[in-house]
Parts: structure tokens; C-alpha cells; sequence
């Protein structure tokens, strides 16, 4: 498997290569571009449960202190073009973009600080192909760490349980105005540094079926450092969808189904995203989603249905997100009032979002 990795690699850089001898000169230097977000929130558990750190009973990613006006991140992102060169980076600072975005993150250590989201660079050699190198946010999935681009403020099972950054080179392929392809080798997930060596390989397919409609199919496989039962081992596949279906309506999907190798466990999901946008001020929208563990090794594992009604008050460059919750799961992993297991939980939070 390695030496298919390592022909991989070699065919990317080959071609590369190759491609710089034909590139004409790009366009004048664009000026230096900075933008990025602050988020925080206030949220309450209905079962007023709570433990030792602070946070409640539905365990998805951000969002999960109970009864607290929390921080979430602030994001400085620096984008800058020269040529036919571009770069990409964006560094975070606060929970949200530092432990919660790194799965093997630390809590207790105040060292750490802030988080690297994205660093690399880009040379489009013409409209067609265009290599990227460095550490991106992950393709797979419909949701992404940056509050900015996500409708609801609280995340999907589908998406706490997914890639979060993948650090690698890929080959991006514009076939048409309708039709791309990225091909690339990765670390393994949401690590700088690969200690099992260039570990992944994945995809993604877009296409435009129709107006208003766009639809990505991503695949990423490969075997984690620790073996076939580690995090990152296995392969995902996943299919994001969106769809303007009139105007002021769109529905969005995601579709994933991750298997760990050697009957080590892994997930399926599928969660629905209808939006509403009522105004220039008000959004309205909700996500169902669906979510299953995989048995493994002989033991069952758990279902899981969730609920989210999210509002979108905008004004101006902030956003104000209030947002009910409902979930359940078949496991009884929750705690109510007594502290006495339970199968469902449900929450309320409203958040603010400001977007420079």
C-alpha cells in the first residue's frame, strides 16, 4: 500500500513539474486580504445537567458549556495572490479553534493557545489544473469549524465524527463550468505531521447538475498510525449536496458511511439541511439527521436522531443565532435531572457571530 502512496506522489510531482515549463505569466500581485470571525454563546441544558468541566449532554463538536456565556474562537484568515501563485492562512485563537478543532487536543494545556486552521498555497498553472500543497480544512462533510459558514451554530454527529483538516497535495482538475476533480495524498487526519508517513488517499467529484443545484462526492482511505482500530483508519464516503430549490428556499444533504478495517466499528449518517431565508434579515431552517456506530468487534452500536431549529438575525456583519435542540439516542448515553440515565436530551443556546 505504501508504494502505491509513493507512485501517487510521484505522478503529482511529475506533473507538476512538467506544468511549470508551459505556464505563461499570471496576472499582477493582488493586495493582501484579511478577514475572518468572532463567535460566542450562551447555552442551556433543559436537564440542567452538567459535569466537572462545564459541559452538557449532547457530546457534537463546539457549543458545549451548559449555563455559560462561553467564547467560542476568533479566526484571522490572510489570503494573498501573486501571479499564478496563491496562499492561504488561517490561524484561530479560543476553544473552538484550538482543543475542539484537534481531536488529541489538550484541555489542561494553557500553552496551547491557538490552532493553525489552514496553510497552503496554490499555483493554477492554467484555468484548467492547479496543485495545492499544505494543511486545508477538510472536504469531506457539509459543515466546517468557521461559524461563519454554517447555518446552525451547534454541529452534526456526521460532522464531530468526521475529518476535520487533512494535511497533504492534491491535484485540482476543472473539467468544465459543471464538472471538477481533486485527487491528492493525505496525512492522517487533523495531524501536521504524519508519523505512519503519507497515510491517505482521496477524492472529490463536483459537478452542476442544474442551475442552483451543486452536489460534491468525496471518498478518503488509508490506515492510521496506531493500526486498523485508530481514528482515521478505514474508509469514508460521502456525498454533500445543496439545492436552490426556489428562491428563498434551498435544501441541503449529507450522506456519509465511514468503515473501520477489520471489524473495528465506523458510522453511517444522513442529515437534511431545509433553509428558509424570509428577509435580507431572517433566515429560518432546521436540521434532521440520522446517525448510527457501526457494531465491532461483537458489540452493538448506538442510534442516534437529532432535531436543530435555528434562526439567522442579521445585521449588518453579525449574526445573531438562536437555536432549540432535540436528540435522542437508543444507548440512553444522557443524564436528566436526577442524574439518572436517560435516551434523549435537549438544549437551547443563541449565539453571536460577527464576520469581518
Amino acid at each position: 500500500m505504501k508504494t502505491f502512496y509513493k507512485l501517487i506522489l510521484i505522478f503529482l510531482v511529475t506533473l507538476t513539474v512538467s506544468s511549470v515549463s508551459f505556464a505563461q505569466d499570471g496576472p499582477q500581485n493582488t493586495p493582501l486580504q484579511i478577514s475572518g470571525s468572532g463567535d460566542l454563546y450562551y447555552k442551556y441544558d433543559f436537564s440542567n445537567f452538567k459535569t466537572l468541566s462545564g459541559s452538557s449532554n449532547i457530546p457534537t463538536s463546539f457549543a458545549t458549556d451548559h449555563n455559560s456565556v462561553s467564547l467560542g474562537m476568533l479566526n484571522v484568515i490572510l489570503k494573498k495572490s501573486a501571479g499564478k501563485t496563491s496562499f492561504v492562512g488561517d490561524i484561530s485563537f479560543g476553544p473552538r479553534g484550538q482543543y475542539q478543532s484537534i481531536p488529541t487536543g489538550d484541555v489542561g494545556n494553557t500553552s496551547n493557545s491557538f490552532h493553525i486552521q489552514n496553510l497552503y498555497a496554490t499555483y493554477k498553472f492554467n484555468d484548467a489544473f492547479s496543485m495545492t500543497a499544505g494543511y486545508m480544512g477538510t472536504f469531506v462533510g457539509y459543515e466546517v469549524i468557521s461559524p461563519v459558514a454554517n447555518f446552525n451554530y451547534s454541529t452534526s454527529y456526521l460532522f464531530t465524527n468526521g475529518p476535520f483538516q487533512n494535511a497533504g497535495i492534491k491535484a485540482n482538475f476543472a473539467f468544465s463550468d459543471k464538472v471538477g476533480l481533486m485527487v491528492g495524498l493525505f496525512n492522517d487526519w487533523n495531524t501536521f505531521q504524519d508519523i505512519n508517513g503519507v497515510s491517505h488517499v482521496g477524492a472529490q467529484l463536483s459537478v452542476i447538475p442544474a442551475e442552483g443545484w451543486t452536489a460534491y462526492f468525496n471518498v478518503l482511505s488509508g490506515r492510521g498510525g496506531g493500526g486498523a482500530a485508530t481514528y482515521g483508519s478505514g474508509t469514508i464516503l460521502d456525498l454533500t449536496t445543496t439545492y436552490q430549490l426556489a428562491e428563498g428556499f434551498r435544501l441541503g444533504l449529507n450522506l456519509a458511511d465511514y468503515s473501520l478495517p477489520e471489524d473495528n466499528g465506523g458510522y453511517s449518517g444522513l442529515a437534511l439541511y431545509p433553509q428558509f431565508t424570509l428577509s435580507s434579515r431572517f433566515g429560518l431552517g432546521a436540521r434532521g439527521e440520522y446517525f448510527k456506530f457501526k457494531d465491532a468487534g461483537g458489540v452493538e452500536g448506538s442510534a442516534i436522531s437529532s432535531l436543530t431549529l435555528t434562526g439567522n438575525i442579521k445585521t449588518g456583519s453579525l449574526t445573531i443565532i438562536p437555536e432549540l435542540r432535540f436528540d435522542n439516542n437508543d444507548s440512553s448515553p444522557f443524564f436528566n435531572n436526577n442524574v439518572n440515565a436517560a435516551r434523549s436530551a435537549s438544549q437551547f443556546l443563541i449565539a453571536a457571530v460577527y464576520a469581518f
